[in-house]
């Protein structure tokens, strides 16, 4: 199975880096299976809604800290080599999360 779906570029990330996603995301699939026992359990609606907003702000959260080490490391880096183009990508991908 092919690990990427979206680019064919790769981001080598620090220790740090990937232990704080990894963690974020381990907290995020934690909450969805937290929703799923809700709805099997019969769970009354507003209190499944509040839940799914609390998971709809940590995903808000992991992208914020995703972008800010993007811009960080990728944008930057690119720009420095002349590669122009990654702001219109980064232009691009800030309009499809603003959706």
């Amino acid at each position: 199975m092919d690990k990427q779906c979206c680019s064919h570029k790769t981001k080598a990330r620090t220790d740090d880096e990937y232990k704080k996603l990894i963690h974020r995301l381990n907290r995020i699939e934690g909450q969805i299976r937290g929703i799923r026992g809700m709805v099997e359990n019969d769970a009354y609606c507003t209190d499944i809604l509040i839940q799914v907003s609390a998971v709809n702000a940590a995903l808000n959260a992991f992208n914020k800290e995703l972008l800010a080490n993007h811009i960080r490391t990728c944008v930057t880096d690119d720009i420095r080599n002349g590669k122009d183009e990654v702001v219109d990508e980064l232009v691009n991908t800030l309009q499809k999360l603003m959706k």
